[in-house]
């Protein structure tokens, strides 16, 4: 007699993956999703690829990640496949303390964040128009 099993979130044709508290701030973070936010799965990682951003091979990651997971636990094709969604949150703060002159300390804040990286199976039919 356990707990009766969820229903899954995501549609048939997606597949997720995401990565919790990332040394990175949301702000910054945020800048690299919207890069890769609607394109081809391919073509996405080819960007994350050659971005200059650090945190980009971490984006890089979670999507290959995301593009895994649809292949072998759905079945979705992979040529087929396009970022659906790349989602960025708030997660903890770590407050530190950074000596300064006179005697005084000034406070320093390290954000953390969490990525979510969904990505969907175009369908068939919608492949010959694009």
């Amino acid at each position: 007699m356990g707990k009766p099993s969820a229903e899954r979130r995501l549609a048939d044709t997606e597949a997720m993956a995401f990565l919790r508290a990332i040394r990175t701030s949301p702000r910054k973070l945020n800048l690299v999703a919207q890069t890769i936010r609607g394109q081809n799965a391919a073509a996405a990682l080819a960007s994350l690829t050659f971005s200059h951003r650090r945190i980009a091979h971490e984006v890089k990651k979670v999507l290959q990640a995301a593009i895994a997971n649809a292949e072998n636990n759905h079945q979705l094709d992979v040529d087929r496949l396009y970022v659906k969604e790349a989602t960025v949150g708030r997660a903890f703060v770590m407050k530190r303390f950074h000596t300064r002159g006179r005697g005084r300390s000034a406070r320093i804040e390290k954000y953390f964040s969490h990525l979510t990286v969904v990505v969907r199976e175009r369908p068939e039919d919608a492949e010959e128009t694009a």
